[in-house]
């Protein structure tokens, strides 16, 4: 089975982080997974109604961390329907993105960050962080 990003399935585990807009807490996921998954792990993020861009905001916070968010794109869920992955992981947006074959579904219940002030989206980045690596624990 192949992956939008042309991977197949000598990827250990594949792990899809949706949002609505795919600009902001699905990134920022993404980014943590690869991150931290020490090659075992396949990331992706999608949404729902993806606004296209994926939100400075998200940008300047990995940046702060040394990860260039620039080289992510806001993309639709619709190129994993039909798809195999190990874990869904919805950030608290209600969507259950059906049509996606997971293993296992988690919702994170993370608040958008989108209008909130720097030091607010610092905590959710950091938020998120945290429950990337408890999922990558789990996972292993």
């Amino acid at each position: 089975m192949m992956f939008p990003d042309g991977s197949g399935d000598s990827i250990v585990k594949k792990v899809l982080f949706v949002c609505v807009e795919n600009s902001n807490r699905s990134q920022m996921a993404q980014a943590f997974a690869l991150l931290h998954g020490g090659g075992k792990v396949a990331a992706f993020s999608a949404g729902s109604r993806p606004s296209g861009r994926v939100n400075p905001k998200a940008v300047e916070a990995m940046k702060e961390l040394n990860y260039d968010l620039t080289t992510h794109a806001s993309k639709g869920i619709d190129a994993f329907n039909g798809q195999d992955v190990d874990v869904a992981v919805t950030m608290g947006c209600g969507d259950e993105c059906p049509l996606v074959n997971a293993k296992r579904r988690e919702d994170w219940q993370i608040p958008d960050p989108r209008d909130m002030s720097p030091e607010q989206f610092r905590a959710i980045r950091d938020l998120i962080e945290s429950k990337v690596k408890q999922l990558l624990e789990s996972l292993a």
